[in-house]
């Protein structure tokens, strides 16, 4: 019987024991050899075509930054058709409902995130030809959403009672300046010291996130009187000093091991060509997996803003002289989940019981948040293709999909072991 597995499988209850306890990394097979799991993945295989259609559907609600409301309301009814309970939206826009296990304890949250990349207006009507499925946003993450609504038809439609108690979540906030608010509201406030282990499913293709990308992003404003540019010529000028600031950093030397990266990805400001500016501003990002590189990057960046600052002041006597100010716009954690970790060899194992091997990647995800804790966590990808990521071409190709639901599946019952 299923309980009779999960009671034997090898898991945990806390971070202390997952951290000492060895790697699960026989559970993909062990739990494949449960009829009513396999039973499950064959009805799973059959309803990836509902689940396709699922993602188009959610793709095709806007979503655009700090305005996912009206995705979030559907969710939100897809999970109360579903049969969660506690189904509600709490108060940042996160979408949330609970599949209670035998015990509320291994808490597992499994979540998607709800937000685009893509500003309001932008038209997200889909199309087809063939296995490609084209819209904004359609991988990123309209895929990881469906497939969490496919895991909980799967459980549903298996009969399988968890262990533990099951979080499905539709999180805000995780694309650009969004800063993670959706993810980090969970663990600092709605599930605050209530969650064991933590999945996010994010995007296509078949690899498995254990390094958290952590990044800094400012958005620093220089200002001053301004001015006609023959009238007052001789004033500092904000637009000069953002310039001066931007070849400095272009200057920045960074590691190549950690890795460490920098950006600055917008400018702005001023009126017209024929006068000073009396503001003007840009955004940096800054990243790296490792905190303390992270930390020299920013010191040394916050030098080069006042050495930029310094020199066009300096350089028109301190007539009209400029102020600066610098506000962080994003603060995403890094953080590290070894390969070995229980939570990491689970998600291989299932991998490779359903036949494929995993990549064991990289990068930034609502996952940011819990492994900067030393909460175990991943995030996986919804298997599939795409292509055109963040663009508004972004495609999705079907084929083989079926895997990232079904690995997800799997993974959400192997997490939610005692």
């Amino acid at each position: 019987m299923l309980l009779a597995i999960l009671l034997t499988l090898s898991a945990l209850t806390s971070v202390a024991a997952e951290r000492s306890q060895d790697p699960p990394a026989g559970v993909g097979p062990r739990l494949l050899a449960d009829q009513s799991i396999k039973n499950a993945l064959e009805r799973l295989k059959s309803l990836e075509p509902q689940i396709i259609e699922e993602q188009v559907r959610l793709c095709e609600i806007p979503a655009p930054p700090f305005k996912e409301t009206a995705r979030a309301e559907a969710y939100k009814r897809a999970f109360q058709a579903l049969g969660l309970q506690n189904v509600r939206i709490d108060k940042v826009g996160n979408v949330l409902g609970e599949r209670p296990g035998l015990t509320r304890s291994p808490h597992l949250v499994f979540s998607g995130h709800l937000d685009t990349v893509f500003p309001e207006g932008t038209k997200v009507q889909t199309t087809r030809s063939g296995s490609i499925i084209k819209g904004p946003g359609i991988s990123d993450d309209c895929r990881g959403l469906a497939v969490v609504l496919g895991v909980i038809r799967a459980l549903n439609e298996g009969n399988i009672q968890t262990a533990g108690t099951i979080t499905f979540a539709g999180t805000v906030g995780e694309e650009g300046l969004g800063d993670l608010r959706g993810v980090k509201h969970l663990f600092s406030d709605e599930l605050k010291g209530r969650i064991d282990r933590f999945v996010s499913v994010d995007g296509a293709g078949l690899g498995i996130t254990h390094v958290a990308v952590g990044s800094l992003r400012y958005r620093v404003t220089f200002r001053g009187p301004g001015g006609h540019s023959y009238d007052a010529f001789g004033l500092a000028n904000p637009v000069h000093a953002v310039g001066r600031a931007i070849a400095r950093i272009a200057e920045l030397q960074v590691p190549r091991q950690p890795k460490a990266t920098f950006n600055v990805g917008r400018i702005g400001g001023g009126t017209s060509v024929n006068s000073i500016a009396a503001e003007a501003w840009m955004e940096i990002d800054m990243r790296s997996a490792d905190q303390a590189a992270l930390t020299a990057l920013d010191a040394n960046f916050q030098k080069t803003l006042d050495l930029g600052l310094a020199e066009e002041n300096e350089r028109w006597g301190n007539t009209g002289r400029l102020t600066m100010e610098k506000n962080v716009v994003g603060n995403r954690p890094a953080g590290r989940m070894s390969a070995d970790a229980p939570i990491v060899q689970a998600a291989v194992s299932v991998s490779r019981a359903l036949g494929f091997e995993p990549r064991i990647i990289e990068g930034s995800t609502d996952a940011n948040i819990a492994i900067n804790l030393g909460i175990p966590a991943v995030a996986i990808d919804g298997s599939g293709t795409a292509t055109g990521t963040h663009a508004l071409e972004e495609a999705f190709d079907t084929t083989n999909s079926w895997q990232g639901t079904a690995r997800a599946f799997l993974l959400a019952i192997a997490l939610s072991q005692k």
